[in-house]
């Protein structure tokens, strides 16, 4: 599930590559299959799937044997989960990789780790093999820091100095790939990060150097970085709350990286020099 995704199409991306068939799910199947290439075309079934639509799901979800549960952060996200994990159950579905959130306990303060918590939970009461996965913030989110950079010139958040964790996606889809491939890996958590943490200076100092022009960040308190989100950026209310969240978690509770993607992949994560390297011409 979430085919389409940033981290569903490089599951999809890494099982095509080695050659594993596979089952993409969408609500626009043939949209899905028109943008794969023929090599992905022979391996991967295309699939009609809502995760409101239950009989959808089952329709999925019968003959599969294993599932990639990754969905957009959502308000409804728990429920379309939960109802996810009760159908695969139902349809002989023997192991689920769910995509979780770090932070993912009851009283985290931010609300998608506390909503992914109860998807944690609903998978352990379900009784089914499971492996979950809490990858930090994808490298590819850096991208919307090029609107503000490409009007003025500047980085807009409410971090302070406090150093965040990122990894690419691609690593991401990758870890995920070796848990729905070794037996050996299934029924862990892994905490997934790069090699490195960044703080928000760093991050400009880093895009000033790729872009050899002074990018300058500005710090705002958290009200007024959720003002900007919703009144400038056009955010929605409850995803301008997430992202001030976020950036607060790492405030308040500093991050770290782990070393979890070198052990699980035996090489070392992609960087976020490489990144913005790779991605330069979105900040142009």
């Amino acid at each position: 599930m979430g085919a389409t995704g940033a981290t569903g199409s490089a599951v999809l991306d890494r099982l095509v590559t080695l050659g594993i068939p596979s089952r993409a799910l969408s609500r626009d199947p043939a949209g899905l299959r028109a943008g794969l290439s023929a090599e992905a075309c022979a391996l991967v079934q295309t699939h009609a799937a809502d995760a409101a639509d239950p009989q959808s799901l089952r329709a999925a979800f019968v003959g599969a044997s294993q599932l990639f549960l990754a969905m957009a952060n959502s308000p409804a996200q728990v429920a379309h989960e939960t109802a996810a994990i009760a159908v695969a159950a139902e349809c002989g579905v023997r192991h689920i990789v769910k995509l979780s959130a770090p932070a993912a306990t009851p009283d985290s303060p931010v609300a998608f780790s506390r909503w992914h918590h109860e998807i944690e939970q609903a998978l352990d009461a379900s009784g089914l093999p499971h492996t979950v996965l809490r990858p930090y913030a994808f490298m590819q989110k850096l991208v919307t820091l090029a609107p503000p950079i490409l009007a003025e010139g500047v980085v807009l958040g409410a971090l302070g100095a406090a150093a965040c964790n990122y990894v690419d996606c691609r690593d991401i889809g990758d870890a995920a790939v070796e848990v729905l491939t070794r037996p050996d890996l299934v029924g862990e958590t892994y905490t997934l990060t790069g090699s490195r943490t960044f703080t928000y200076p760093e991050l400009v100092d880093l895009l000033s150097l790729v872009l050899d022009r002074p990018i300058r960040y500005l710090d705002l308190p958290p009200q007024a970085m959720y003002e900007h989100l919703v009144r400038r950026a056009g955010l929605p209310d409850w995803l301008a709350a997430h992202v001030v969240e976020i950036q607060q978690l790492a405030v308040h509770r500093p991050e770290s990286p782990t070393d979890t993607v070198e052990k699980l992949l035996g090489r070392a994560p992609r960087t976020v020099e490489a990144f913005l390297s790779e991605n330069i011409h979105q900040f142009r």
